[in-house]
């Protein structure tokens, strides 16, 4: 039976508890969706109050959001706020992002009964150019760690640490920051890594990275003692857990003393991992693995880079190129 008299506010919550607490969604993913989701309430709500002659302000819509049933939305509506967010010189991926969200609100209040249709079911997303992973080249990365660029300093240290920890596996930000001691087993050479929604999963690594935590793990002891189980790895001069700010500054300091590279980040290194795994001949099912992708989808994206490689290695080798 349809239940009636669902106001945006109360299902906007419910929805995002889903997505929290069942879904196992990241923080940064529920405010990301709720955004999107409050963005279009509050274009619908001025654009509603408009016509009914009432004055609405941006910072007082949310209040009137319950006002409304979800029920009474129609098609045309989100129509024209895609129209005004393109006018408004919002990016297609943005805007798809946005319409993702606002299906997948409207599709899991579908499926509880809340709503007779999805009015989003007829709308497609719009074009985006396909943007290939960016990735460090691989001499740069050789001499990253070859030259004589960290200083012989527990920061120099814990630096050189995370740079080969991101390059050795590919993990992601998060997942680097919040290692714990008990997380690395140096007798198996392994990380345990807990990813998105929650999912743990074991990461292998080498005898360079094995010899880098040995490293690390005598220089964090020496300076504020012996590390236990529970202990972050990775930390400030100070000993309080390492924070991403600081984790993208080390990563833009390093590479770019080796690299051209405007645009770099943690997730840069995440691209150069998987990208020079596949270059060298990787089966890609091994790499989706390690990366910690749910969808085979995700990964192929660095096969477009490995084609460029063979294009231009084409290009350079064939006498007829």
């Amino acid at each position: 039976m349809l239940i009636t008299n669902r106001k945006a506010m109360d299902v906007i919550t419910q929805f995002l508890n889903y997505l929290q607490f069942e879904k196992r969604l990241s923080k940064h993913t529920v405010i990301a969706y709720e955004q999107d989701i409050k963005q279009f309430f509050t274009f619908y709500l001025q654009n509603l109050f408009e016509k009914e002659k009432e004055d609405i302000s941006t910072t007082t819509v949310i209040a009137y959001i319950n006002k409304i049933d979800i029920n009474d939305i129609q098609g045309a509506a989100f129509r024209t706020w895609i129209v005004e967010l393109i006018d408004n010189k919002i990016t297609p991926r943005s805007v798809n992002r946005k319409i993702s969200a606002l299906k997948a609100f409207y599709h899991y209040h579908h499926k509880m009964g809340r709503v007779q249709t999805n009015p989003l079911s007829l709308i497609q997303g719009m074009k985006t150019s396909k943007k290939l992973p960016v990735y460090v080249e691989q001499n740069d990365m050789k001499n990253l760690f070859s030259l004589d660029v960290f200083p012989d300093t527990f920061e120099g240290c814990r630096d050189r640490t995370i740079l080969e920890l991101f390059y050795a596996t590919g993990m992601r930000l998060s997942e680097l920051i919040n290692l714990k001691y008990r997380d690395v087993d140096l007798y198996e050479s392994t990380v345990k890594v807990l990813g998105k929604r929650n999912k743990e999963r074991i990461i292998p690594f080498g005898d360079t990275m094995k010899k880098a935590f040995n490293t690390y793990f005598s220089c964090r002891k020496e300076k504020f003692g012996e590390l236990n189980n529970e202990d972050f790895i990775f930390v400030t001069s100070t000993s309080n857990k390492l924070y991403p700010k600081a984790v993208y500054r080390i990563v833009k300091k390093y590479i770019q003393l080796v690299s051209n590279m405007q645009q770099v980040s943690p997730h840069t290194l995440r691209h150069t991992f998987a990208t020079h795994l596949l270059n060298k001949g990787a089966d890609i099912n091994a790499i989706k693995e390690i990366l910690g992708h749910t969808s085979l989808a995700a990964t192929q994206v660095y096969t477009h880079n490995s084609i460029e490689k063979l294009k231009s290695i084409y290009k350079q080798a064939h006498p007829r190129a």
